[in-house]
């Protein structure tokens, strides 16, 4: 691999990597405080990438704007799926499993209707040119990626260990009786959580919303690859899955640079199935009494 070749891989590997981080950390949040699997989390990604194409293409919002938007925009629908689903079935992990596979094709149906079924919404690229590294070129638009998504995972941090409800939120992942004994509502903290999982997904779509095609169903593949991430890093482990995110997200990386995305997704598949063999509370996971 000739020197410029590696250049461009390893920071599309970082910024891979730092989409996977910021959709996966709320994918994990969602399951360590409710211990309910949200499927519906790629279409999340998927409408924070359309509210992009709705007020940065269409209504001509400048893209910093448009990106912030995505947030409370999608927090919102977060809220109204734990409200509408994972309240109803709490307890049953697979009802609301289901459930939420439901709500992800009601969502793909519902983008399908208002702006097209099989249309790539192309959206213009706002920071156009690149930084040339050793003969590599590597987007503007792309390597702003990387600062946010560093951001945002230091506020998430920062809120768990040193705000108020951030504290409660860690109690309920830990064991929501003692919380709930302490005065601490679990349908709010629930509700909270719900709401940063959507934010942070809202937020990844909307960066991505510029370098790859917007569709109804792309979130489809992305959900699996979180899913991956969550496994290995391990189901309630935040840090865990911001730890899978970069292996994985170099892994595949590379193994699309050198052979195709099959093999890649084939070689995340292997090292989740050797996590599991090896260390079957993930990474970063605590092993259950």
């Amino acid at each position: 691999m000739e020197v410029s070749t590696l250049i461009q891989t390893i920071a599309n590997s970082l910024v891979q990597s730092s989409v996977y981080a910021t959709l996966a950390i709320g994918l994990a949040l969602g399951f360590g405080v409710m211990k309910m699997a949200n499927f519906a989390h790629g279409e999340f990604y998927m409408l924070g990438a359309y509210v992009v194409f709705f007020l940065y293409t269409t209504w001509g919002l400048p893209y910093p704007l448009a990106v912030l938007a995505a947030l409370p925009i999608i927090a919102l629908v977060g809220m109204l799926t734990e409200r509408l689903i994972f309240r109803p079935t709490k307890g049953n992990v697979l009802a609301g499993f289901m459930a939420t596979a439901g709500l992800t094709f009601i969502l793909q149906v519902l983008v399908g209707q208002a702006w097209g079924v099989g249309l790539m919404r192309a959206i213009e690229t706002p920071y156009k040119g690149a930084w040339e590294v050793a003969g590599a070129f590597i987007g503007w638009q792309r390597l702003i990626i990387i600062p946010v998504a560093i951001l945002m995972i230091t506020a998430l941090w920062y809120f768990l260990y040193h705000v108020k409800i951030g504290k409660a939120l860690r109690a309920c992942a830990q064991d929501p009786e003692v919380a709930a004994l302490q005065g601490i509502s679990i349908n709010k903290i629930t509700l909270t959580a719900m709401a940063i999982a959507g934010g942070y997904a809202g937020i990844a779509g909307a960066l991505m919303a510029p370098i790859q095609p917007v569709t109804p169903y792309m979130g489809h593949d992305i959900i699996i690859i979180c899913f991956i991430i969550v496994i290995v890093g391990g189901m309630e482990s935040i840090a865990g899955a911001v730890l899978a995110s970069f292996i994985l997200g170099f892994i595949h990386t590379f193994m699309t640079t050198l052979y195709d995305s099959i093999v890649a997704i084939m070689a995340g598949v292997a090292l989740m199935a050797l996590i599991l063999i090896v260390k079957p509370e993930g990474l970063l996971g605590k092993v259950k009494a």
